[in-house]
């Protein structure tokens, strides 16, 4: 795809997705939208795009630091509960209740019997905002072993990216098979038919942001609005399902 090909296309995709909260603005629908990935995805990327021309008032990305000595004798749900939309908002975790499913695998930082109770629970707890009108809408970015190398390389000699380096940079790499087995339970264990995945092919961020915000278009906006905006192409956005694991549209 050509610069302006891209820009042209990214334009649409952003005013559709205006439109789109103008009309959950009027119509009060509740929008979550939860951005996984591995280290060095692109989701900061991604959320740039998606909120650069949204309300600021109506959109919230949430963030949220490791749990205070307080948060962690609560209810592991309990702190992003707090973050979740009102009438008419949208909500962006840039990671979230899922942390419980991947890195604090990888790295230890909740005990076997805590993961196991998040896989148990995180379905409930999905169904219940479902229920609830909450829209929610879940994104896994995937990417290569060799692309995030080369990512994490950048972000030592960028100055400007010196923000995004975190100690677990570090062993992104060393762990990469024990962040895909955790990632491969995660997905399958929590894909429901209320809150389902869908997959995004991260490599490319130009061609990943413009099949998240056509995606976020058809999942969001009125058909009138949607329809002007072509759907995201499967082979950089699809549904999970379970031969993904193995037929290496999930990196392996």
């Amino acid at each position: 795809m050509s610069h302006d090909g891209y820009d042209r296309d990214l334009e649409r995709a952003q005013l559709a997705l205006v439109e789109a909260q103008v009309a959950a603005a009027a119509s009060g629908e509740r929008v979550v939208i939860v951005l996984e990935g591995r280290d060095s995805a692109g989701k900061d990327g991604a959320i740039k795009r998606i909120v650069e021309h949204l309300s600021v008032r109506l959109t919230r990305v949430v963030a949220l630091p490791k749990p205070s000595d307080r948060e962690r004798t609560q209810w592991y749900f309990q702190r992003y509960v707090a973050h979740l939309p009102a009438a008419g908002e949208i909500v962006i975790f840039n990671r979230s209740w899922y942390n419980r499913a991947g890195v604090e695998v990888v790295m230890g930082f909740s005990t076997l019997a805590e993961q196991v109770e998040f896989l148990r629970d995180a379905p409930d707890f999905e169904r219940m905002l479902v229920e609830s009108g909450i829209r929610l809408i879940k994104l896994w970015l995937d990417i290569g072993k060799d692309e995030q190398a080369r990512r994490l390389k950048a972000r030592k000699t960028d100055p400007l990216k010196q923000l995004k380096v975190s100690d677990m940079d570090a062993v992104a790499q060393d762990r990469w098979a024990d962040y895909s087995a955790a990632r491969d339970t995660m997905l399958m264990r929590t894909h429901t038919p209320l809150a389902p995945w869908h997959c995004v092919h991260a490599d490319h961020k130009k061609a990943a942001r413009l099949a998240i915000l056509r995606y976020l278009v058809h999942a969001i906006a009125p058909a009138t609005i949607a329809a002007d905006v072509p759907l995201a192409t499967p082979d950089v956005l699809f549904s999970l399902e379970a031969a993904a694991v193995d037929d290496g549209r999930l990196a392996p």
